[in-house]
């Protein structure tokens, strides 16, 4: 097998996008589309990476970082002269170099190699990736000879009615020899009506020089979409989701309803985990075995142990253990370590704390910048006092602890291990182990006194 090489094409601006962020950073289920292309090309045996850029540079190179050199192309002037920009990088070095747009998310690894290896099979100069597509207008037309191998390609608005009938387009994705590739870029005209260099007059040089140029056809046209507005981004977000969520349901996860289940690329869900409809689950998630996640749930860079009940609830960045109940409508926010066996009630939210082995706070509580012990008990309606109004500060609550509804504690405090805190009190002072705290007023009645007011009116 020759060397391999690899070009993006990330350097247009997507004017039709009508956005301020740069289009290959437009993300597709939850990753930026550059990203994917570099993700799949980066399965394959490749020496070396380019990715030209233009407009919004620096952020690309921030997403791709290392994976990639760079190339930047200053003046949009069309494909071919992108691909210049790499010439100090690959010129003259022997192999096969990948040309691949940045803007086509859905591209497989797959297809990338069934590209090389057909193209090094027929010891092509150049290969083109094609698709069928059953309405062809405005792409441009595959014309094959005899022998099956492309005589040329004909842009719609060139093609003949005979031309036109063909259904077997360009892709614009190639595989070049890499020294005919750079040799043949020297000869690319810009005399045309958009004064630019078009990469496909790449191909008719090489065929002029009676070079071999063949075609490689996919049989997944969904691979191929170019995303240049949001009506093709949805497009691809609609197509990549089915992919992502079909591949889940084969590794054994439920999904209920596919068509209303958001599952990002890099999602890791365990066997027969179900997925309730309206849930979206982001970022780095790992899903333990087992697990009921939904309905209507958001879940992003969590790890979930096994048998965890996430019940119309968000959680964000934290660490969920196993046998673990949350919801209905609780709030784990990040940086939250939550142990096996605990319950999170309805309407309570957790941030930045520690909540220890078969604890529970089933109702109505905020518990912040916290450490709970093992066995804990908080009663409906209690909250950590976390912030003074300048900064924040610690709430320990030791093993085997009772909080009685309703409690303040107004950190730093700690309560020891195994103490009660009786319902209704603001605790503003440590409570010893095995201790009872009780802060609040003591209770007045006064018998009789609404008929004396009432006798006043």
């Amino acid at each position: 097998m020759s060397n391999r090489y690899a070009v993006i094409l990330a350097a247009g601006q997507g004017t039709r996008m009508k956005s301020k962020l740069y289009k290959v950073l437009h993300p597709v289920c939850g990753k930026p589309m550059v990203q994917h292309v570099v993700d799949q090309i980066t399965k394959l045996d490749i020496q070396e990476m380019v990715t030209v850029i233009g407009h919004g540079a620096d952020k690309v190179k921030a997403q791709l970082g290392e994976a990639s050199h760079y190339a930047l192309q200053e003046e949009q002037l069309g494909t071919a002269h992108a691909v210049m920009q790499a010439q100090s990088m690959l010129e003259g070095k022997e192999g096969v170099t990948i040309v691949v747009c940045g803007d086509t998310p859905l591209i497989k690894a797959e297809t990338m190699e069934s590209l090389f290896r057909h193209h090094e099979e027929l010891s092509a100069k150049a290969t083109i990736l094609t698709a069928r597509i059953d309405n062809p207008t405005g792409y441009g037309r595959i014309i094959r000879n005899e022998e099956g191998l492309v005589e040329k390609i004909v842009e719609h608005k060139d093609a003949t009615d005979a031309e036109r009938e063909i259904n077997e387009i360009n892709t614009g994705t190639y595989c070049f020899d890499n020294v005919a590739l750079f040799e043949a870029l020297k000869n690319v005209s810009n005399d045309n009506v958009q004064s630019e260099y078009y990469l496909p007059d790449v191909v008719e040089i090489l065929k002029k020089q009676g070079e071999v140029v063949t075609a490689y056809q996919t049989n997944e046209l969904e691979e191929t979409l170019g995303v240049n507005d949001r009506v093709a981004l949805a497009e691809a977000e609609r197509i990549m989701r089915n992919r992502i969520n079909e591949q889940q349901m084969r590794n054994g996860v439920t999904i209920m309803d596919p068509a209303n289940t958001y599952i990002e690329t890099d999602v890791v869900i365990g066997q027969d985990t179900v997925i309730l409809p309206g849930t979206i689950i982001k970022g780095k998630t790992v899903i333990g075995a087992d697990c009921q996640i939904g309905p209507n749930t958001e879940i992003e860079s969590c790890e979930i142990g096994d048998e965890t009940v996430i019940r119309q609830s968000a959680a964000y960045k934290s660490l969920i253990g196993s046998r673990v109940n949350i919801g209905p409508f609780a709030h784990i926010r990040p940086d939250s370590d939550i142990k096996d066996d605990v319950k999170i009630g309805n309407f309570v939210e957790i941030k930045k704390a520690v909540f220890g082995e078969g604890s529970k706070a089933s109702h109505l509580s905020y518990i912040g910048d916290a450490e709970v012990g093992k066995n804990v008990n908080i009663g409906c309606g209690s909250i950590t006092v976390n912030y003074d109004g300048k900064n924040k500060f610690l709430t320990k609550i030791e093993d085997d602890v009772f909080i009685g509804c309703n409690s303040n504690l107004v950190a730093p405090v700690t309560v020891g291990k195994g103490a009660y805190v009786a319902a209704g009190s603001t605790i503003t002072k440590d409570v010893p182990g095995s201790a009872l705290s009780i802060a609040r007023a003591h209770q007045v009645n006064k018998e009789n006194y609404v008929d004396k007011l009432n006798q006043k009116k």
